[in-house]
Order: structure tokens, then C-alpha cells, then sequence
């Protein structure tokens, strides 16, 4: 669409924008649908409307997927950007001016994978509160809680054990995790991936392979999941995973058609300090809302 130059150009809609947005980080319509609240007519519609005011398609639809046009990838950095600065400009009016300090803990697994995620929408909404994270395992996480030198963490519990007072956000199933095409799996004695005691899928699967009698070898010890995964690629091993960790294509689960055993589920938890400040609050409540977004959509 061509506006002749002495009218004035349209105003992009925001809510047609947030829409945008989401579309364009989930990647279907559906999925931005129930993250932004409105049924998958009315966001194709919105999309429309937008591209009716543009004058050029931002997606690409076939059966299966939907992209960005080159188009849509331009107005993605706008939209954006603007969505950000009336995020600014309305909470300096209608959310009070916390300020403050949140020491945040968390493991290595979602400390890698969704708290930048996370934090970063959280320093867009509360910029005068800084964040200051701690990677750790969960009994050393919960061991600086009792010690008062964090404020709040994430921890994960194990499918038999849970901490006390912590609020559970999700609950998932621990795999089994091989290279697309691998053989580890079918090696005797099995080549296992695995972290010290304390690990959350560690018990769970030590525990489903000694139910099967089933023989195994510790072939390789890290206590991230990169290194787990690169061990997982290079086929030297298989490790037990939370199933939505697999993600990659190259990563497949592994069942019982493979001879490997069930292990169970785990709990990512939220532990917050009693005397809470409302900084410390503020992040809970944010984290809360992240994954409740991820229960719903499967997307932080």
C-alpha cells in the first residue's frame, strides 16, 4: 500500500504487533494464540490487518510451518523495539519503581537453557532491579538458601524426594537420550552419562537399571548438559534427560523397543526466602508466569 505523501502514515497497533511477535517466536499461530489470549481467528486476522496496512505478507504459510518473509524479519526488530519502549513508558506510571538487588540460583541445565530468556523480559519490565545469578547443583543451591546468600533459586527434585516449601512449576519425564542412529545403547556393558550423587536423574536412573538387571559402565561425568550432550552426539554414551531437554534432532528417546528401562518423572521447583523483599518477590513472580506461558505453549 502507497500513502500518498500528504497524508498522514498509518499507526502500527500494538496488540497487532505483541501478536506478531509471538507468532514469529513460537512459530504458529495456535501457540501465539493462547499466548496472547485470543482464539486463532482473531490472530489471523490481526495479521491481515497488518499486512493489508503494510502492503507486504510478513509470513510464509504452507501445512506445517510458518516463517518470516524477509519482510517479517525487518518488522520483527521494529516491533520489538516498540514493544519495548511502551513496556518502558507504561510501567514508569502504572508498576512501582522497585529498586534493588535478587541473588537467584539456579542449576546448570535451565541456568543455560531459559533464564536468559527469562531475565532478559524481566529487565524489560523492572530495569532497576538487578539480578545476580548463581549456577549450582540443587543440594548446594538449597545449602546457600539456608546459608541467607540467596534469595530465591530453582531447583530440581528428585521423582521420590521433595524439598519442603518448595512450589512445584513443572513435572516432566526423565528419558533415556541416544544419538539419532547410535549404537551406545546396545553396548554391554552400557556406556551411561551421568552427574555425582545429588543429581536429580541421576537416582531415578541408576535405580530403573539395576530393576532390569541391566549392566553398566560410567563412560563419561559432566555437570552440564552441553557436555552431557555432546557425549550423547558423539555416541559414547546415553544419559537420562527431562524429555522437553531433547530438542535436537540429532537427539532421539530412547524406550523400551531399545531395552531401556523407564525412570520416571522429576520436579522443577521455585524456592523463595521466607522474608521475601518485594525485588525478590517480583522475580518469583515473574519465573511463575514463564513457566505457566511454557505449560500452555510449551515456549518460554
Amino acid at each position: 500500500m502507497t500513502t500518498p505523501l500528504n497524508h498522514p502514515l498509518p499507526v502500527l497497533d500494538l496488540d497487532v504487533l505483541r501478536t506478531f511477535v509471538a507468532i514469529a517466536e513460537t512459530g504458529s499461530f495456535t501457540a501465539a494464540a493462547n499466548a496472547v489470549f485470543r482464539t486463532p481467528s482473531a490472530v489471523s486476522m490481526q495479521i491481515k490487518k497488518l499486512e493489508d496496512i503494510l502492503g507486504r505478507s510478513v509470513f510464509s504459510r504452507d501445512a506445517r510451518s510458518v516463517t518470516l518473509t524477509n519482510d517479517g524479519e525487518i518488522l520483527l526488530g521494529y516491533a520489538r523495539r516498540l514493544l519495548a519502549i511502551n513496556r518502558e513508558a507504561v510501567s514508569k506510571f502504572i508498576i512501582p519503581d522497585i529498586v534493588g538487588v535478587v541473588r537467584l540460583g539456579s542449576p546448570d541445565d535451565y541456568g543455560e537453557r531459559i533464564l536468559p530468556h527469562v531475565l532478559k523480559r524481566f529487565a524489560q519490565t523492572h530495569p532497576s532491579i538487578a539480578v545476580d545469578v548463581t549456577i549450582d547443583q540443587s543440594k548446594n543451591l538449597m545449602r546457600r538458601m539456608d546459608d541467607r546468600t540467596l534469595d530465591i533459586t530453582l531447583i530440581t527434585n528428585s521423582y521420590k524426594a521433595a524439598v519442603a516449601g518448595a512450589e512445584t512449576l513443572l513435572t516432566e519425564p526423565i528419558v533415556w537420550a541416544g544419538a539419532k542412529g547410535g549404537c551406545a545403547h546396545l553396548r554391554e556393558p552400557l556406556p551411561v552419562s551421568l552427574w555425582e550423587e545429588g543429581c536429580a536423574w541421576r537416582a531415578g536412573a541408576l535405580e530403573a537399571l539395576g530393576r532390569e538387571g541391566r549392566s553398566y559402565r560410567i563412560a563419561y561425568m559432566s555437570a552440564h548438559t552441553a557436555g552431557q550432550r555432546a557425549a550423547i552426539l558423539a555416541d559414547l554414551a546415553v544419559a537420562p534427560l527431562p524429555k522437553s531437554f531433547l530438542g535436537s534432532c540429532n537427539l532421539v528417546e530412547l524406550g523400551a523397543k531399545d531395552g531401556m528401562p523407564e525412570i520416571g518423572e522429576y520436579s522443577l521447583a521455585l524456592v523463595v526466602a521466607p522474608e521475601a523483599s518485594a525485588p525478590v518477590k517480583a522475580v518469583a513472580d515473574h519465573i511463575r508466569a514463564a513457566f505457566e506461558l511454557f505449560r500452555e505453549t510449551g515456549k518460554f
